[in-house]
């Protein structure tokens, strides 16, 4: 085995990482501020991946321009999930949310194979963001290092607004105490709106980046890098955006070294070994690495 091999591995666990990373931020931000895990979340992944490919498709955008459209669309989807489905059984018990993200999950995935069809499609990007770059003794695809960029400076965008703006502050007051925030003054449906816009507009583009890096899509595609990406969460401390990161890139790269560096036989038992390593974590840590201690119990 070469080094240059064991550096490519290297870099796609980053790219993977970046992927469920930006996935769990979503999962994290909802529930740390209404204790709801919306199995929903993963079917944004798809609605951004079939968002991008609508707009590839229609002419030659900017790829800038694509990346804020769904952006956008994601976000939209976001405050129409939250308003529609969520909002208006806020007070029931949490086991009736989770009932709830399930069917929603459920009905936009036979939604979308009704809509696209079951069969995948291919996604194609621009022959420049196909085309490769050589980074030393590595040759890296644009889109690569597209991902990796978007990926970071989003983070880096929304920790910033996590901490550093009013709307920021007052997730934050949210997230400790929903009633205390109410009595001070704050808009809970509007912060709680704005964290399920936030980690869709996430979301979406994780379809995009997802699409990007794998080159085929479907109405499926959402579902297990949803779940993989709330295993992220878990592992990183559920209700923690720096947790849900960490969380990512721990498990995009273990992924990704489990499946280059042993046996090709062993390849198809990743997820196992994603959901085995959920379990070795939480038996140590129970609260995830960077969870909050003092976390109900179920």
């Amino acid at each position: 085995m070469s080094w240059e091999y064991l550096l490519m591995q290297l870099v796609n666990g980053l790219i993977l990482g970046s992927m469920y990373a930006l996935v769990a931020i979503g999962f994290t931000m909802i529930y740390g501020i209404i204790r709801l895990i919306n199995f929903a979340h993963g079917e944004v992944v798809m609605i951004g991946a079939f968002s991008t490919l609508g707009l590839m498709s229609h002419g030659e955008l900017p790829f800038p321009l694509v990346v804020a459209a769904v952006l956008l669309v994601g976000a939209g989807a976001g405050i129409l999930i939250e308003r529609a489905a969520f909002r208006p059984m806020r007070d029931a018990p949490q086991v009736t949310g989770f009932i709830a993200s399930l069917a929603l999950s459920i009905m936009l995935q036979n939604l979308g194979v009704m809509i696209f069809s079951g069969q995948p499609r291919n996604f194609n990007f621009p022959d420049y963001l196909r085309s490769s770059v050589s980074l030393g003794p590595l040759d890296v695809r644009v889109i690569d290092l597209c991902i990796i960029g978007l990926a970071l400076g989003s983070m880096g965008a929304l920790m910033f607004f996590v901490q550093r703006t009013r709307m920021g502050r007052a997730m934050r007051a949210t997230a400790q105490n929903l009633e205390v925030a109410r009595l001070m003054g704050i808009n809970a449906n509007r912060v709680i709106m704005i964290a399920f816009a936030l980690g869709s507009a996430l979301a979406a583009l994780g379809g995009l980046m997802w699409g990007g890096k794998y080159g085929q899509i479907d109405p499926l595609l959402g579902f297990v890098p949803g779940l993989k990406s709330f295993v992220a969460a878990v592992i990183g401390g559920v209700g923690s955006i720096p947790g849900a990161i960490l969380g990512g890139y721990i498990l995009g790269f273990s992924e990704i070294l489990f499946v280059g560096l042993l046996p090709p036989v062993y390849a198809s038992y990743r997820d196992a070994f994603v959901f085995g390593l959920l379990i070795v974590i939480l038996l140590i840590l129970p609260d995830g690495l960077l969870g909050d201690k003092s976390e109900d119990r179920a």
